[in-house]
């Protein structure tokens, strides 16, 4: 806001006295608050700091002890800077003591070789800092409009920080208070450079108040919290100690992101956000980009050198799971639970929600025991969703960035595959879902749905037509390897009547039930159709059906 030494020695007015720095050049960056002509000796008392003295030296001393001791005092209030005009008392130099008393004190000193009105001095340095103040205050007012507006708006993080951005021209940085990052803008620099070894370099800033300027960091820091609940920082990166208007942004965008967090509170978290939008970019880029590989960093969870294990969990459908399972609650509990379980292990990981489950990849030491990991982390997920069941799927255990989208897509996998395998495992790999995992990596593929209607297709158009229970009954006969007796007590129908629906299904698909690889087929049929209807209605006990 306030024009420094050196800018005020740039005026047209004070260019035409030929102004010279003979001492105290160190200072010319102070800034000046005020322009003031004083003659007399004993003025400092009557100064607050910040003022630009200017005298002609008439009314100064000539002795040494005098002079350097009005210097000294000028020098304790806090003067930006002394003009003397080298016209009436001194004519060609300034006392040796005054300029050395200067130097020492590091109190620009300024000679004028020309007489100088010092009243448009005055006029010209005050209007320009009267200027500099009424800019500051439109600007601040358009600061508040801008915040205003985007917390009326419900303006996500990035929004506000883009906003900031554009404000300073300076990178912004939201992180919590374990210094994790959930959202920045870069402003144009390289993220690369902004994010890397972000914690280490965030817990060494402190500024001991809500709002201050580190200046070894070269970041203006201010505290992100509402309703005495302080939950992280916004940090502003910039060399130069900032202008007073780079603190009224980042306290207007620290308000306006307080705010965010109070009214979405039914929505996920900052920090799944933040790791959501990593994972997606894991799972959308084979090899990921450097700026990837800092953003995860700066979330403590460093992807190089690490074992990474992809895991996710998908809700098991219960009588009571049901109603809710396509709801983001019950996943943002689940993925509450899947973060708690993993800092309670001390495990690294990006966690977050999808469509249909939570995921995560798993950031281990090389020295970790992957299995005792997961051992005890699906035990705590597990104990802490005792009553919302879950399936936890495994990827394989990779050991760089390039193959996380393999094992975060085979997890996804794998969950989804052992919903219907409840064996009492904590967790389920590939391997153990066997050919309902090999179904599932190839759920997309046209040729596993065209198949599954050629093989299905009488039967489910017999079965819509007439209200019959031919399909159930063919599950039940697969899931028993063919035992009629084991699968009509399964079915709970008598003997009779379930042969003569096995009976009718040969009748419809012209196939023999007992021919092995008839029965295989139509099993292989069976898991591909439950695929693509996964959110289908029970066929066990569908409304107002028969046996037939």
């Amino acid at each position: 806001m306030y024009p420094t030494v050196a800018e005020a020695l740039a005026l047209p007015v004070l260019r035409q006295g030929c102004p010279r720095v003979v001492a105290g050049s160190t200072g010319l960056e102070q800034r000046v608050r005020w322009a003031h002509a004083a003659e007399v000796a004993d003025i400092a008392h009557l100064l607050r700091g910040g003022e630009l003295v200017l005298t002609t030296g008439v009314a100064l001393p000539d002795d040494d002890a005098t002079l350097t001791r009005y210097v000294a005092d000028l020098a304790e209030v806090g003067v930006a800077g002394l003009v003397v005009e080298l016209v009436r008392h001194w004519n060609d130099r300034l006392p040796r003591a005054l300029v050395t008393a200067a130097e020492q004190r590091g109190l620009p000193l300024v000679t004028l070789s020309r007489e100088t009105r010092y009243v448009a001095v005055t006029e010209a340095v005050n209007g320009m800092i009267v200027d500099a103040q009424l800019a500051e205050l439109r600007a601040a007012e358009r600061v508040h409009e801008t915040f205003t507006s985007l917390t009326v708006a419900g303006a996500e993080p990035a929004a506000v920080l883009a906003e900031v951005a554009r404000l300073t021209e300076q990178p912004a940085v939201l992180e919590t208070l374990e210094h994790e990052v959930l959202a920045y803008d870069t402003a144009g620099t390289d993220p690369g450079e902004l994010l890397i070894g972000w914690p280490a370099r965030s817990r060494v800033v402190q500024v001991g108040e809500r709002t201050g300027y580190h200046s070894a960091a070269g970041w203006l820091v201010t505290v992100v919290g509402a309703r005495g609940h302080d939950w992280g920082r916004l940090v502003l990166v910039c060399a130069e100690p900032p202008p007073h208007r780079y603190q009224v942004v980042a306290e207007r965008a620290a308000s306006a992101l307080a705010v965010h967090r109070l009214v979405a509170r039914d929505s996920d978290t900052l920090e799944r956000q933040a790791h959501r939008a990593v994972l997606t970019e894991l799972l959308n880029s084979p090899a990921p980009t450097a700026e990837i590989l800092a953003r995860s960093s700066a979330l403590a969870v460093p992807l190089t050198g690490r074992q990474l294990v992809g895991l996710a969990v998908r809700p098991r459908i219960t009588a009571t799971t049901r109603p809710t399972l396509s709801t983001p609650p019950l996943l943002r509990e689940l993925a509450e639970a899947t973060a708690l379980a993993t800092r309670r292990a001390k495990v690294s990981a990006l966690v977050s929600t999808d469509e249909t489950a939570v995921r995560a990849l798993l950031a281990l030491s090389p020295e970790a025991n992957a299995d005792a990991v997961l051992q005890r982390l699906a035990t705590d997920i597990h104990d802490a969703r005792a009553s919302a069941p879950a399936a936890l799927g495994v990827g394989t255990t990779v050991t760089g960035p390039a193959e996380a989208q393999r094992t975060l897509v085979e997890a996804a996998h794998v969950a989804a595959a052992a919903l219907d395998e409840d064996d009492g495992q904590p967790f389920h790999r590939l391997k153990d879902v066997r050919l309902r995992g090999l179904l599932h990596l190839l759920a997309e593929d046209e040729r596993v749905h065209a198949f599954a209607a050629r093989e299905l297709g009488p039967l489910l158009e017999r079965d819509a037509a007439s209200g019959s229970r031919l399909v159930p009954a063919l599950r039940h006969y697969c899931a028993h390897g063919g035992n009629k007796s084991a699968a009509a007590v399964a079915a709970h129908t008598s003997r009779t009547a379930y042969y003569q629906q096995l009976a009718r299904i040969e009748q419809v698909l012209g196939v023999r039930l007992e021919d092995p690889e008839s029965m295989l087929s139509l099993y292989v049929a069976l898991l591909a159709h439950d695929l693509g209807n996964a959110t289908r209605p029970s066929e066990e006990n569908p409304p107002g059906r028969g046996a037939q």
